[in-house]
C-alpha cells in the first residue's frame, strides 16, 4: 500500500532559522526520484535548491513563491509505494490518502530515504539538531497555525517513468542565473515574455534590466509605498514620501549580526598610515615575471596570516558562557565582498597554509559565486579574523564593525599618491590607510598595535616578510 510522507524544510546550516520559497521545481502530481530539488529557497546567506529524500508522487505543497517558512515547517507531501492494484501512488485514485493509514497502522514499513541529507533532515538514521524556530502565525487559543498546502485543482496524473525537474505548464523559462530571477520577481515580470540574448535563448541580467528600462513593467503592483506609517503621521510627514523596506534575508541577517556585535564585543580600534610604494612594486614584479596574476588583497592576505601567527590571541573568539577565550590554531579567513544582494562574508578555509597564487585564486572563485548568489552556508560560515578592504568604495579609512563572534577585523582603505617623508625627503608616495578593530576581551592596546604594527611594516617593506616565514 502507498503511505504519505511529509517532507519538512532541513536546516540549511548555522545560524539560519528561515528560508523564503523562490521557486517551486515540481507541482503536485509529479513524479520525483530520491534526491531531486523540488523546490529552490533563498535564505538570508545563499540561493539553495532543496532535495527531496523519497521518490514518489507529490501530492501536496505548502506555501507559495515568496512565502517565508521556518525551519521543520511542511514543505511537501509525497506519496510513496503502491496501491493495492499495483499502481503508482497519487495516480488520482485516492490511494495516497488510505496508504498514509496504512502506513500509520503499520501494515507495511515505513519508507526509507536516500540517507544523503542535508543538515538536519533525512532519513531515519540521520541525528536531529535542535534549532530555534520562529512561530508560524497565532491560530486558535494562540497555537501555531500551520501554512496552508498549496493544492492542485487540476486532474492529476502519474508520467510512466520518474521525470527530472518539473517545467511550468508554459514551458521552461531559460533562465540559470537566481539573481536574474529575483530580479525579475521583485520588479513584477514575467520572464515567459522575454526573449533571452543569451546562447541558446537564455535570459541574461542585461535582458531583465532593458526590459525594465522599456517599461514592461507598468501593470506590476506598487510594493514600496507604505500602506501604514504612524511614526511618519506622528513627525508631521506624509505617507505618500514614506517607504518600508522588510527588514529580512541577507539585510536582515546583516542587521541582527551587527547588533549582537556591538551589543556583546567591546571593540576598540587603532589605525596607522602606510607606504604601500613597495608592495606595489614587489606586486607588479611578481606579476611581470609570468604565470597567474596576484592580487593585492591576496598579498594583504598572506601578511595577515603571517601577523596572526606571530599574534595569536586576535585569531580567537569569546566564549560568554564558559567565560573562556577560544583560540585557534588554523586560520579561516573571511573577506567582505559586497553584493547586489548585499555585503557578505565568504570564508578561505586554511588561508595559512596558502601562498599568493592560491589566495588570489580562491578569492577570485568566492567573490565570483558572492555575485551569482551560489554561495553555500559552509562557505560563509566558521572564519575567524576578517580582513576587509573598503577602499574599493574609494574610502580612506573606517572603523569597522567586528564580523561576530570573531575577535578582530583589519580594515583597508584605497591606497593612492600621497606627499610621504621617505629617506629624510618629501616624495609622493603610495599610501594607504590601516585599521584593526578588535575585541578588547581577547587582548589589550599592546598586542593590537603589535599586530597592526607588524602589518604596517610588512607593507612598506614586503622583505619583513621574507625574514619571518
Amino acid at each position: 500500500m502507498a503511505q504519505v510522507l511529509e517532507f519538512k524544510l532541513p536546516d540549511l546550516g548555522e545560524g539560519l532559522t528561515e528560508a523564503e520559497i523562490v521557486r517551486w521545481l515540481v507541482e503536485v502530481g509529479d513524479v520525483v526520484a530520491v534526491d531531486q530539488p523540488v523546490v529552490e529557497v533563498e535564505t538570508a546567506k545563499a540561493m539553495v535548491e532543496v532535495p527531496c529524500p523519497y521518490g514518489g508522487v507529490v501530492t501536496a505543497r505548502f506555501g507559495a513563491e515568496g512565502t517565508e517558512l521556518p525551519v521543520g515547517a511542511p514543505l511537501l507531501t509525497v506519496a510513496v509505494g503502491r496501491t493495492a492494484d499495483g499502481r503508482p501512488a497519487g495516480d488520482g485514485s485516492g490511494a495516497g490518502t488510505d496508504g498514509a493509514k496504512d502506513g500509520a497502522s503499520g501494515r507495511e514499513p515505513a519508507a526509507e530515504g536516500s540517507g544523503n541529507v542535508l543538515v538536519g533532515y533525512g532519513t531515519s538514521e540521520a541525528p536531529a539538531r535542535r534549532r530555534r524556530v520562529r512561530p508560524a502565525a497565532p491560530g486558535v487559543n494562540g497555537r501555531p497555525k500551520a501554512p496552508e498546502p498549496v493544492r492542485d485543482t487540476r486532474p492529476t496524473e502519474t508520467p510512466s517513468t520518474p521525470t527530472g525537474r518539473a517545467a511550468p505548464a508554459d514551458g521552461p523559462v531559460p533562465v540559470i542565473s537566481p539573481l536574474v530571477r529575483r530580479l525579475a520577481r521583485q520588479n513584477g515580470l514575467d520572464l515567459r515574455k522575454l526573449t533571452g540574448s543569451g546562447p541558446d535563448g537564455l535570459i541574461l541580467r542585461a535582458d531583465v534590466e532593458h526590459a525594465l528600462r522599456a517599461g514592461d513593467t507598468r501593470d506590476r503592483p506598487d510594493t514600496t509605498k507604505a500602506t501604514a506609517a504612524p511614526a511618519a503621521a506622528a513627525s508631521g510627514v506624509g505617507t505618500a514620501s514614506v517607504t518600508r523596506v522588510p527588514l529580512k534575508g541577507i539585510r536582515g541577517a546583516v542587521a541582527d549580526k551587527l547588533s549582537r556585535s556591538r551589543t556583546e564585543i567591546p571593540d576598540a580600534t587603532c589605525w596607522v598610515d602606510a607606504d604601500a610604494t613597495e608592495l606595489m612594486r614587489t606586486r607588479a614584479a611578481m606579476n611581470a615575471a609570468g604565470g597567474p596574476k596576484i592580487s593585492v588583497l591576496a598579498l594583504l592576505a598572506r601578511i595577515c596570516t603571517a601577523a596572526l601567527a606571530r599574534f595569536p590571541e586576535l585569531n580567537s573568539s569569546v566564549d560568554t558562557e564558559a567565560r573562556e577565550i577560544v583560540r585557534y590554531a588554523d586560520v579561516h579567513l573571511g573577506f567582505a565582498a559586497q553584493t547586489e544582494r548585499g555585503l557578505v562574508v565568504p570564508v578561505v578555509r586554511d588561508a595559512h597554509t596558502r601562498d599568493a597564487e592560491s589566495l588570489t585564486a580562491e578569492f577570485a572563485r568566492l567573490t565570483e559565486a558572492a555575485r551569482e548568489g551560489t554561495l553555500t552556508p559552509a562557505q560563509l560560515t566558521g572564519g575567524t579574523f576578517t580582513l576587509n578592504n573598503y577602499g574599493v568604495f574609494g574610502v580612506d579609512g573606517s572603523t569597522p564593525i567586528i564580523n561576530h563572534p570573531e575577535a578582530a577585523m583589519l580594515g583597508v582603505g584605497r591606497i593612492v599618491p600621497k606627499p610621504w617623508v621617505h629617506e629624510g625627503e618629501l616624495a609622493v608616495r603610495q599610501v594607504v590607510q590601516l585599521s584593526l578593530t578588535f575585541d578588547h576581551r581577547v587582548c589589550d592596546g599592546g598586542t593590537a598595535g603589535g599586530f597592526l604594527r607588524y602589518v604596517a611594516d610588512c607593507v612598506e617593506q614586503p622583505a619583513v616578510l621574507l625574514r619571518t616565514l
